[in-house]
């Protein structure tokens, strides 16, 4: 009797699976495309945007083979169109490269290009504090205190590989402006920062040593 009415269940449960399945047969065919569909994609973008950074690559090593013989606006504005494509590891390339042969003067030029990989490329952490960390240090000479701190305070707010570089910076720029406390606060801040490049913190003893007498032993 059991085993009848397990039967019966089990065929009612048959009859109830292939019901639905007729009822939205053309539901479960729209559903059942439209994921096919969206996998083809994903893996289409993929593509595309390999085949884009690629060419970006491709692009960027194309012009610096050129340097020495086509140091022109025509190879300022190429690289210029590479920082502008908002590669994460080409864009900023560009910029550096611009910035170190001084291929750009203009400062204001430099800094919306710096504002466009900082606020609008997609960029790893680090890769964007680097970022943020170069264009303090470019802009040393001229920014004032505020504009220096608000600049760098997501690095030196949080933990990360350029923090001890930031402090180090700030340290400098506060000693140059004879605001010698201030500078050696920042000294002490790496001193005491466990995650301090080595070479940083070695820097920044000498500094508190020479100049502020400053004894670790």
């Amino acid at each position: 009797m059991d085993q009848d009415i397990e039967i019966i269940n089990q065929n009612t449960r048959i009859e109830k699976i292939k019901n639905f399945f007729l009822n939205n047969s053309k539901k479960i065919i729209i559903i059942s495309a439209a994921i096919i569909i969206i996998i083809f994609g994903y893996f289409i973008l993929l593509d595309v945007k390999k085949n884009k950074r690629y060419k970006i690559a491709e692009n960027y090593n194309q012009i610096l083979a050129k340097y020495d013989i086509d140091k022109n606006e025509n190879f300022k504005n190429k690289l210029i169109e590479i920082v502008n494509k908002k590669d994460p590891t080409y864009s900023p390339l560009a910029l550096y490269f611009l910035i170190d042969n001084k291929v750009i003067e203009d400062k204001g030029k430099i800094n919306e290009l710096f504002d466009l990989l900082i606020n609008k490329t997609k960029l790893n952490k680090e890769i964007k504090n680097l970022v943020i960390y170069k264009k303090a240090l470019y802009n040393s000479d001229n920014f004032n205190e505020n504009q220096l701190l608000n600049l760098l305070k997501p690095i030196i707010n949080s933990e990360n590989v350029w923090k001890s570089h930031s402090l180090y910076l700030l340290a400098e720029y506060f000693y140059s402006k004879n605001q010698k406390e201030k500078s050696k606060e920042f000294y002490i801040e790496i001193i005491n920062l466990e995650e301090s490049n080595i070479n940083i913190k070695l820097e920044a003893q000498k500094k508190l040593n020479r100049d502020f007498k400053w004894s670790f032993f």
